[in-house]
């Protein structure tokens, strides 16, 4: 007799006559689990080694996102470009989110497209699990390649974006300097926490259902809090006449960090507070190893139930 017909013989005997545990029986034949939770390396090496499949994932759902659309791709640069519009109007004028800011539209249109690419991938984190359940139930790979090509996707869309916040910067008269070559490190950590953001998103997104339903609300008092549309500094502090440290709380909030910093790259008179820096790099190095370390803790439980 074979030994997996020995150990099947044996988990019969022993669940009739409750002798040896099951889990004992599996352990002494060096069995495991079909699918089983690999150790922390080894899932990221399987990740990688499926890179290109992640790439492919996402670029095709970008490519198919809009295309049922007339604009098409455009879709993806005329949204954040018309909300800008709005909250110009509204927070900007209406409201003097402008007055003591240094161009104003650049500001501001800084502010979105950086958000923006956070809301949306945490936004699409939160459903990559829930909504792929068929293709977790019919293939074997891991789970976290599905926020990981969410993730990306946003990323390709915004590059685009930037392209176009770039432009409309240089009309705003701001005058490029080697400062601008730290626009790719900004946006790499800000990639590296909207990594770590989806993959928390993810696992709670597959359990709790009502998690959708919240995050529209969760999502735009973050966009309140992080200062897209005003200076924190002058409004906070200055004409709420909050103190400092409401301000500062502010700053550090990783949304707002990576706004400021972007716009201290772009806007050459905008000073944010030093500690921006040091808040991106946190947040970046943070999130990402929770993040990867809290979804790989529930890799066995996607798509069951």
């Amino acid at each position: 007799m074979s030994q997996p017909e020995s150990a099947v013989a044996d988990a019969q005997a022993g669940g009739r006559s409750g002798q040896e545990p099951l889990a004992k029986l599996a352990e002494r034949y060096g069995l495991r689990r079909a699918i089983a939770r690999p150790r922390f390396p080894v899932y990221l090496r399987q990740l990688w080694e499926r890179r290109h499949f992640i790439l492919t994932y996402a670029t095709s759902r970008n490519v198919s996102k809009y295309s049922s659309s007339a604009l098409g791709q455009l879709w993806q640069v005329l949204t954040p470009l018309l909300n800008a519009a709005i909250y110009y109007v509204m927070f900007g004028i209406v409201l003097g989110g402008k007055d003591g800011v240094e161009n104003y539209p650049a500001f501001l249109l800084t502010g979105i497209f950086v958000f923006t690419y956070t809301q949306r991938t945490v936004t699409a984190g939160a459903k990559s699990i829930s909504g792929n359940l068929s293709l977790i139930r019919a293939l074997h790979f891991p789970r976290a390649a599905l926020p990981l090509a969410y993730t990306i996707q946003e990323l390709q869309q915004l590059a685009i974006s930037m392209g176009v916040l770039l432009g409309i910067v240089l009309i705003t008269l701001e005058t490029p300097n080697w400062y601008w070559l730290m626009i790719p490190v900004v946006l790499l950590l800000q990639t590296l926490f909207n990594i770590g953001a989806g993959l928390v998103m993810a696992r709670l997104g597959s359990s709790m259902r009502d998690l959708n339903q919240l995050l529209p609300f969760i999502t735009r008092t973050w966009l309140y809090a992080s200062g897209v549309f005003f200076s924190i500094q002058d409004k906070v502090v200055g004409s709420a006449e909050l103190p400092q440290w409401v301000a500062t709380v502010m700053y550090l909030n990783p949304a707002a960090s990576y706004i400021e910093w972007m716009r201290d790259i772009l806007i050459e008179k905008h000073s944010p507070p030093a500690m921006v820096w040091a808040s991106c790099v946190f947040w970046a190095v943070f999130s990402l190893g929770f993040g990867f370390w809290y979804f790989w803790r529930a890799e066995e439980r996607y798509g069951r139930g």
